[in-house]
């Protein structure tokens, strides 16, 4: 029987070299817009996830507090300190009407309102009025517990609420002004944590995205 023919091995043609080659040299760099639009949406994604989770900062931080409310006292005459900010405090007091305001948010059915203690302009209380209660005979509470933040600090929630006084309010919020938010608790902002890992985790995928995608290719 006859054996099989024998199959020479051809050499492979080496690829051409682009830095020796002219007829490479003279060819234009490619475009890539589509690489360009990546890197500047993760770029911008990235850094507006950061953004976030900076303004959740507070909130997440708040969540954490185990200790119970810290009794302040008579708010007309409660002076809080940069010691206390974001912290959860107890007091007593009653709200006045100039510069107050009443407002709602997406997706909720209570109102709130915001209105300064009679006799300290320096501190606001945001009050929850529930669904159906809100009116003209609305009475607020003389007692409040909630945290205790600067007014701008506040968050991203509180962030407009300066803004909103000046413009259908009949007075100002001072900028050393405090707000506290009553019925806010600890555990009623434990949703914040969520969005600050969301957002963190967000930002590392575009961030190594980022790196992918500008680290020089290797032969």
């Amino acid at each position: 029987m006859p054996s099989p023919p024998e199959v020479a091995e051809l050499p492979l043609a080496p690829a051409p070299d682009r830095a020796s080659d002219p007829e490479f040299e003279a060819f234009p760099e490619p475009r890539r817009p589509g690489k360009r639009l990546t890197l500047i949406t993760l770029s911008v994604t990235a850094v507006v996830a950061l953004m976030l989770v900076v303004s959740l900062r507070g909130e997440a931080l708040y969540s954490l507090t185990s200790a119970p409310p810290q009794n302040v006292g008579n708010l007309a005459r409660f002076q809080p300190d940069g010691a206390q900010s974001n912290h959860w405090v107890r007091g007593e007091g009653s709200l006045g009407t100039r510069g107050a305001i009443r407002y709602s948010r997406p997706l909720e059915d209570d109102t709130f309102r915001l209105a300064p203690v009679t006799g300290n302009p320096r501190l606001w209380v945001e009050v929850r009025v529930p669904a159906g209660l809100e009116g003209p005979y609305f009475v607020p509470p003389a007692s409040f517990v909630g945290r205790l933040v600067p007014a701008t600090k506040a968050g991203l929630r509180h962030s407009s609420l300066p803004d909103w006084v000046a413009e259908v309010g009949d007075g100002s919020v001072p900028g050393d002004a405090w707000l506290l938010i009553d019925g806010e608790a600890p555990k009623s902002t434990r949703w914040a944590l969520g969005l600050v890992a969301l957002f963190t985790a967000f930002a590392a995928f575009n961030v190594w995205g980022l790196v992918r995608l500008l680290r020089p290719i290797r032969d």
